[in-house]
């Protein structure tokens, strides 16, 4: 069996002490991909430097966190446009709209999401998108494209039906599904029983959102393991086929 990592933030400090046996767990439990997603300008050198360690194993994106979009965002859009001109990634992101904590800067949000929205049309690259507590302002963006070319997932899902239903209907996106999908208070196991696995991709969040019986410690590629277990019992179909499933999904997305 083998799985993708679709999204994890291995590269930060909750890492420093035992990263190089947490590769390890990861790739014994069946991980053959990871997708680093980016957090701003001061985390590219270290998620650039492990991905130097191994490659074909990590896939560097880049984009501004929605969290960390300030008055100054202009300066940091232009940052990653000279990266996007600089080097190859795989991805847009992690970026998106965030009114969970601040809605200070949501104007200043939805502009840069837009703007990496539309470098994700012209360099032909997938955007994972982050989204709290600001769905219908997240699909509004989106759906102002309206062309083929746009394609990502919606990192870390966890809505309701009338959302994952709104997403699919995109037809280019998928559904990003990690720890939360094990949470006792989680609805979205009756969720997905309504959306079709051509349409999911794995991810952890790493060091975020651990799965049950983890949950409230860290996470790691690893644990994957446990969201593939809980969505082979709610798609009644083997291990084995929500890894294959999945990972030719990641595949096709991200082209690992």
């Amino acid at each position: 069996m083998s799985f993708i990592d679709t999204h994890s933030h291995i590269y930060l400090p909750e890492f420093d002490e035992d990263r190089s046996e947490v590769i390890l767990r990861a790739k014994a439990a069946g991980i053959t991909h990871i997708v680093l997603p980016n957090v701003d300008q001061s985390t590219i050198a270290q998620l650039l430097c492990l991905e130097k360690t191994d490659p074909a194993y990590f896939h560097p994106a880049i984009g501004i966190h929605p969290t960390c979009i300030h008055n100054d965002y202009t300066k940091e859009l232009a940052w990653v446009k000279e990266e996007l001109n600089h080097r190859s990634y795989c991805a847009i992101g992690e970026v998106g709209i965030d009114l969970y904590w601040d809605t200070t800067f949501r104007e200043e949000q939805i502009i840069a999401f837009e703007q990496q929205l539309q470098w994700a049309v012209d360099y032909r690259l997938p955007v994972i998108i982050h989204q709290r507590n600001a769905f219908e302002e997240v699909i509004a963006s989106v759906e102002k494209f309206n062309c083929p070319e746009l394609r990502g997932v919606f990192h870390s899902f966890g809505g309701t039906l009338d959302e994952a239903q709104r997403i699919v209907a995109l037809e280019n996106f998928y559904l990003g599904i990690n720890g939360v999908v094990t949470f006792k208070n989680s609805t979205l196991s009756t969720v997905l029983s309504s959306v079709s696995l051509d349409r999911l991709v794995l991810e952890t969040d790493s060091p975020y959102l651990s799965p049950v019986p983890y949950r409230g410690k860290r996470n790691e590629s690893s644990y994957m393991i446990l969201v593939a277990q809980k969505l082979s019992e709610i798609y009644h179909i083997t291990l084995g086929e929500i890894g294959e499933v999945t990972s030719r999904n990641a595949r096709q997305l991200f082209g690992l």
